[in-house]
C-alpha cells in the first residue's frame, strides 16, 4: 500500500491579481513544504483568479500570467505544484501545471467546458484534445483534471482511471449556492468509486464579483469515503495522509472498472518518501445548516467585494426594518464595527418605532449612526413638481420620491467620504419589480441580500441573534409587519401576497423554469400565478440597472438568469 501526503490549498486569489496569486501560492507551498506534502494542490485559474472573463482578450494578460507560472516553477523543489493558469497555443487552454525540482514536468489543458448558468468558458477557450499522461507522484499514479472534467461520468477522469490512475488530483473553482456542497460531495464518492480510484479536490475560496466560492476541498478514498476536508469560506491548506490501495483487484473485480484501454503514459516527478507512521487526518470541520452556509456566504462575498475593490468604508442607509437590520449586521461580520457607519432617513412616514429599532441595532453593533431627515428635501423637490403634478392624486411617484432622495444623500457620502453604499433590496421585491428604480432599495455600490428571499431574510437574522446569544436585531424588527414607509399606515401585504405564499412561486418560476401553467396545475391558484408572473416578467428592465450582489441560490438575477427586456412571450 503507498501513502501520499497531500496538501489542497484553498486559497482566496483576486482576479487579474497575477502577482499577489503567486504570492498566495508560494506562501502555501511553503507550507505545504514544511508539512512534508508530496503534492500541492491549487484552484483552477489560481494564477489569474476566477473568472477572469474578458481580461482573456489582452495578450499582454496571457503572457504575463505564463511568465508568473514559470517564475513558480522554478521556485519549487521535491513538492510538486499543481497550478491552474491560462495556457496559450493556437488558442487559449484552461489549464495546470504539474510543477517540480524547478522546472514544469508537464501541463493537462481542461476537456470538458462548461458553458451554462455563470459559466462562459466555451467564450474564451478551446478544449484540452492531447493525448492524457499520469504523474508518478509520491509512488502513486496521478491523474489531473479540471472541476468540470469530473462532473462527467464518462468524461477524462474515467479514460484516466482506466489507464491506470490512482489518485485523481482535481482543481476546482466552483462557485456556491445552498446546497451545493452536499451536491459535490455524493458526486465525488459516486465518481471515486465508480473509478475505483481517490479523489483530491481543491477549491477557491472568496468573493468575485457576484459570485461566492465555498472552498471545503475534500479529500476522498477509492470507496467513497472522506478521508480529510476543509472548512467552507475560510483560507485553507489543507495537509492529510492518503492510503492508496493497488485498485487493479476492484477493477477486476467490478465489470465498470475493467480496463478497456491501453496504460497511459507516466512521467516520474517523485520517488515514494518516508513517512511517519502515523496518519496525519486533520479533524473534520463541524457541518453547517442551510442558513448557517447563506450567511457565511454573505459576510464573505460582501468583505471581498468591498476591500478587493479598495473600499475600507461602508455606509448603509438603516430603515429600521428587518432587510437593513441585516445587511448591517453582515457588514459588521464583514469589516468590522468600525468601518461601518448607519444613517437613518426618515420621513413624515417612518414611524418612530423605526427610528428607535434603528438606533438600537446601531448601539448593539458598535456602529457610527447619525440621522439625516428627508422632509425638507421632499417639500423641495415635490414644490418643483407641483406644476407638472397640479390636479392630479398623490400615488407611487410621491412615494418613489423619497426613495430617490435618500439614495442621492447616501452617494453624497459615497463621493465625499468615501464609504460605498451597501443597498438592502432582496429577492422577492427585486423579483416583482417591488422596488424603486434608482432609488436606495436598487441603487448604490453592493446589494448584499439581493439573491435572499424575504422568508429567509428573517430565518437569517434569527440565526444571528442565535449566534449572538441575545436579541442583537431587536425582537420588535423580527415581529412587525414589513413595510416601506412610504404613506400613512403602508404594508408589504398591501402590494403583494404574503412572502410565504409568494416567494415559493417566484423560486418556482425564476429558479426552475416552470411555466404559468405548470405552477397552476401544481395547485397554485390561476389569478395569483398570472399576476405574479406578470410583475416578474414586466421587471426585467428594473433588474437590469440593479446593483451587483451575493449569488447563494443556483439562479441568481445577473450572471444566472438572462432574459430580454423587449419580450412579447407571456407563460
Amino acid at each position: 500500500m503507498a501513502r501520499i501526503r497531500i496538501a489542497a490549498c484553498q486559497l482566496n486569489p483576486m482576479v487579474g491579481d497575477l502577482e499577489g496569486n503567486a504570492e498566495l501560492v508560494v506562501n502555501a507551498l511553503e507550507r505545504a513544504e514544511a508539512a512534508g506534502a508530496d503534492v500541492a494542490i491549487f484552484p483552477e485559474l489560481v494564477l489569474t483568479g476566477y473568472p477572469p472573463e474578458d481580461l482573456l482578450l489582452k495578450p499582454g494578460f496571457i503572457s504575463d500570467n505564463l511568465e508568473v507560472l514559470q517564475k513558480l516553477a522554478a521556485r519549487t523543489g521535491r513538492c510538486a505544484a499543481v497550478i491552474g493558469f491560462v495556457d496559450r497555443a493556437r488558442d487559449l487552454h484552461n489549464a495546470a501545471a504539474v510543477c517540480a525540482n524547478g522546472s514544469v514536468k508537464g501541463v493537462y489543458r481542461k476537456r470538458l467546458l462548461p458553458n451554462y448558468a455563470v459559466f462562459d468558458e466555451q467564450r474564451y477557450f478551446a478544449p484540452g484534445t492531447e493525448p492524457l499522461s499520469l504523474y508518478l507522484i509520491g509512488g502513486v499514479r496521478c491523474g489531473v483534471s479540471i472541476c468540470e472534467d469530473i462532473w462527467s461520468p464518462a468524461g477524462p477522469v474515467a479514460d484516466q482511471a482506466a489507464g491506470g490512475a490512482e489518485l485523481i488530483l482535481n482543481l476546482n473553482a466552483s462557485p456556491y449556492y445552498a446546497g451545493r456542497a452536499i451536491e459535490r460531495e455524493r458526486m465525488l464518492a459516486t465518481r471515486a468509486t465508480d473509478d475505483a480510484c481517490a479523489i483530491a479536490y481543491v477549491n477557491q475560496v472568496g468573493g468575485q464579483d457576484e459570485l461566492v466560492f465555498d472552498g471545503g476541498s475534500l479529500l476522498i478514498d477509492a470507496d467513497g469515503s472522506i478521508v480529510a476536508e476543509a472548512d467552507q469560506f475560510v483560507d485553507d491548506v489543507l495537509v492529510a495522509d492518503l492510503d492508496v490501495r493497488p485498485v487493479f483487484r476492484k477493477r477486476l473485480l467490478d465489470p465498470r472498472g475493467r480496463a478497456t484501454a491501453p496504460p497511459l503514459p507516466e512521467i516520474l516527478v517523485s520517488l515514494p518518501a518516508e513517512l511517519p507512521t502515523d496518519r496525519l487526518r486533520p479533524p473534520r470541520p463541524q457541518p453547517r445548516t442551510r442558513v448557517e452556509e447563506v450567511y457565511d456566504a454573505l459576510v464573505l462575498g460582501t468583505r471581498d467585494y468591498v476591500t478587493k475593490n479598495g473600499f475600507r468604508e461602508v455606509v448603509i442607509g438603516m430603515s429600521g426594518g428587518i432587510d437593513s437590520s441585516l445587511v448591517t449586521t453582515i457588514a459588521v461580520d464583514a469589516l468590522g464595527a468600525e468601518h461601518v457607519h448607519g444613517v437613518s432617513l426618515p420621513s413624515r412616514f417612518t414611524s418612530d418605532a423605526s427610528k428607535d429599532d434603528a438606533a438600537v441595532l446601531a448601539q448593539n453593533l458598535g456602529i457610527d449612526f447619525r440621522t439625516i431627515a428627508i422632509e425638507e428635501a421632499q417639500q423641495t423637490m415635490l414644490g418643483l413638481l407641483q406644476p407638472a403634478f397640479a390636479g392630479m392624486p398623490e400615488g407611487v411617484a410621491e412615494e418613489n420620491l423619497q426613495g430617490r432622495i435618500r439614495m442621492a444623500l447616501l452617494m453624497a457620502l459615497n463621493h465625499k467620504l468615501g464609504w460605498l453604499v451597501l443597498i438592502c433590496g432582496n429577492k422577492s421585491e427585486l423579483a416583482v419589480g417591488y422596488t424603486t428604480v434608482f432609488g436606495v432599495d436598487m441603487a448604490g455600490g453592493f446589494a448584499v441580500i439581493k439573491d435572499v428571499f424575504k422568508t429567509l431574510v428573517f430565518d437569517l437574522c434569527r440565526l444571528r441573534n442565535e449566534r449572538a446569544g441575545r436579541d442583537l436585531i431587536p425582537q420588535s424588527v423580527l415581529t412587525k409587519p414589513p413595510s416601506a414607509e412610504l404613506r400613512p399606515d403602508q404594508r408589504d401585504d398591501q402590494s403583494l401576497p404574503p412572502y410565504e405564499v409568494l416567494d415559493p412561486i417566484i423560486e418556482a418560476y425564476v429558479e426552475k423554469d416552470l411555466t404559468a401553467n405548470e405552477l397552476i396545475a401544481s395547485g397554485c391558484d390561476a389569478d395569483l400565478v398570472h399576476r405574479i408572473v406578470g410583475m416578474i416578467d414586466r421587471a426585467e428592465w428594473k433588474r437590469r440597472q440593479s446593483a451587483p450582489g451575493v449569488r447563494v441560490t443556483p439562479k441568481a438575477f445577473g450572471k444566472d438568469r438572462r432574459l430580454p427586456i423587449t419580450n412579447g412571450y407571456r407563460g
